[in-house]
């Protein structure tokens, strides 16, 4: 499907045709017959259009005559997410500047470029491409600080429910987070060197304007700050991971050793009881109350050797 957006009289609108200034959003469904004609109808290259769409191609920038494409990883709920799948992936996104027209394209419907397609980016403006890409920039780090959000409060919410019970469907959700955590990591360690190559090269050709420069050094830091936090929350997740992996089988531990004392004590009453069981003289065997001897031998016995290790603070 492919969108023409343009902003007419201060408001967002969609066109029929595309004129210079516009923006062509294409998502899916869409062929490779239908990138073709694209490439063919706005002069671009047909592997600016087909790079963006591999789930793995890494964040960088390339030109070719006057038309450059930016590949920028964000990150997307997984909607098809199974049961140890990511929350989050990160999917590429790629943006191509032409002298008349600035073109995305992505194999998902992303929730950031339908912000601005909804109208809700301040100061969003096609027609100033240096600007837009500058926003898209700053709309992805800001996607990716609210899912590490959402993902930190999920974490808080698993290990509080996994201090009553060591469920496997808790730990299960833990390694889904930390997946998605090795996601965002990796993608955001890319986009970190694609913006600082592009501040060095001056790609975007702002470097004379102070406003978007000191736009796009806010961008880089906050991209740090989601690249930090990203980095925390997995040493984090990683510690914790391991702590209930030693609760765990230190409590198997507590449990194995109490079974096994309780069995050591329930053998002396079938000891002494099969003391009594022998054809042989045993002692009380002709006395009115040798079954309650016997009970009380065993009992007594029993509680001693459970004293004791009580003492030995075994139990």
């Amino acid at each position: 499907m492919v969108q023409y957006i343009a902003k007419v009289d201060g408001q967002v609108e969609r066109l029929e045709e595309p004129v210079p200034g516009c923006w062509v959003n294409i998502t899916p469904p869409f062929n490779h017959e239908e990138l073709e004609e694209i490439a063919q109808r706005f002069e671009v290259p047909i592997d600016f259009l087909t790079d963006p769409l591999d789930l793995d191609e890494r964040s960088r920038y390339e030109r070719e005559e006057d038309v450059r494409l930016i590949i920028v990883n964000t990150p997307l709920l997984n909607e098809l997410e199974e049961e140890i799948d990511a929350i989050f992936i990160t999917v590429p996104v790629g943006i191509i500047l032409t002298p008349d027209f600035i073109i995305t394209v992505t194999s998902f419907e992303n929730p950031i470029l339908k912000r601005f397609a909804d109208g809700k980016v301040k100061n969003f403006d096609p027609e100033d491409e240096r600007l837009f890409v500058l926003q898209i920039f700053e709309q992805t780090v800001l996607r990716y600080l609210n899912c590490l959000k959402q993902l930190n409060l999920k974490r808080n919410l698993i290990e509080q429910e996994l201090y009553d019970s060591s469920r496997n469907k808790e730990l299960k959700q833990l390694l889904s987070i930390e997946k998605s955590l090795v996601y965002f990591v990796n993608s955001l360690s890319a986009n970190e060197l694609l913006k600082l190559k592009m501040k060095r090269t001056d790609f975007l050709s702002i470097r004379k304007d102070e406003d978007l420069t000191d736009l796009f050094e806010d961008i880089i830091i906050d991209n740090s700050q989601a690249l930090e936090m990203s980095n925390v929350y997995t040493n984090i997740l990683n510690g914790t991971m391991d702590a209930y992996s030693s609760i765990i089988s230190n409590n198997l531990n507590v449990v194995i050793q109490r079974l096994t004392l309780i069995t050591i004590i329930l053998m002396v009453p079938t000891l002494v009881a099969s003391f009594y069981g022998m054809n042989v003289p045993v002692p009380f065997e002709r006395s009115a109350y040798s079954f309650f001897l016997i009970i009380l031998i065993s009992v007594v016995l029993s509680l001693l050797l459970a004293w004791y290790f009580q003492r030995k603070r075994l139990f």
